[in-house]
């Protein structure tokens, strides 16, 4: 993609046999096998950087880190870096800084956020990050910050792990190119248990988010779906639909 300005985004999701991907009150949010965490270090292996909402990084022990030693030489016969840059979203700058991720330096980390942080959440967060970008004044332009990693950080290939109000920013702006989806088999029900894509949502079927399946493979009792994004139409319900990332 040497003449488009911004990275391959790729999404990858787990959800229960009713699209949730995690309980109501978020105290469940991993529930997959050993099968698909395998499958989402060796998605890790093909991006140059890992994205992630500022509530999944404060609510789970994560790095977003390229995982042992086998992973990282993949990634180097692969042509990439030997550990993937991090990025992780905030729209109003509350990011805890003392989340699992920021107490791990073997690579970058990025924040994105808008003004909404203010003053004190930016130097906060300066202080932790290695980069802290405002993209916007309420809601982040996601399409100029993907524009800035591209040319910035030289980031080609961009996966996102959610959570689902920044996946439904993503989807919603039209950036998102693919969608690795993993359903597994549990049903959590309850109306506020969050899906891999929250915030505002289509309006009306033309605004829908098209889907064309690539492969699909079965582990077990689980399903590994791949699908191509037909279309990336950037319907105006969704002008806002990011201003409730956190």
């Amino acid at each position: 993609m040497p003449n488009n300005p911004l990275p391959f985004v790729f999404v990858n999701m787990a959800m229960t046999a009713d699209g949730k991907i995690a309980t109501s009150n978020r105290a469940v949010s991993s529930f997959s096998s050993a099968q698909d965490r395998e499958q989402l270090l060796l998605l890790r292996t093909r991006a140059d950087a890992v994205m992630a909402g500022a509530r999944t990084v404060d609510r789970n022990r994560i790095t977003l880190g390229p995982g042992p030693a086998r992973y990282r030489r993949q990634r180097l016969q692969q042509g990439f870096a030997e550990c993937n840059l991090r990025i992780v979203v905030s729209g109003s700058g509350s990011l805890d800084p003392r989340a699992e991720i920021f107490a791990h330096r073997f690579s970058p980390i990025l924040v994105l956020t808008t003004e909404r942080a203010g003053a004190a959440a930016l130097k906060r967060l300066a202080q932790v990050a290695d980069a802290v970008r405002v993209c916007g004044e309420e809601s982040i332009d996601f399409a100029a910050a993907f524009r800035w990693l591209r040319k910035q950080w030289k980031v080609n290939r961009l996966l996102c792990e959610g959570g689902g109000e920044l996946n439904g920013a993503l989807f919603a702006a039209g950036l998102v190119n693919e969608l690795n989806l993993t359903i597994c088999p549990k049903v959590f029900g309850g109306g506020d248990a969050p899906t891999i894509a929250d915030g505002l949502g289509a309006l009306a079927l033309s605004d829908a988010t098209r889907l064309e399946l690539k492969s699909m493979r079965r582990v077990n009792d689980e399903l590994f779906l791949v699908y191509h994004l037909v279309s990336t139409h950037r319907a105006k319900s969704h002008s806002r639909s990011d201003k409730r990332l956190r």
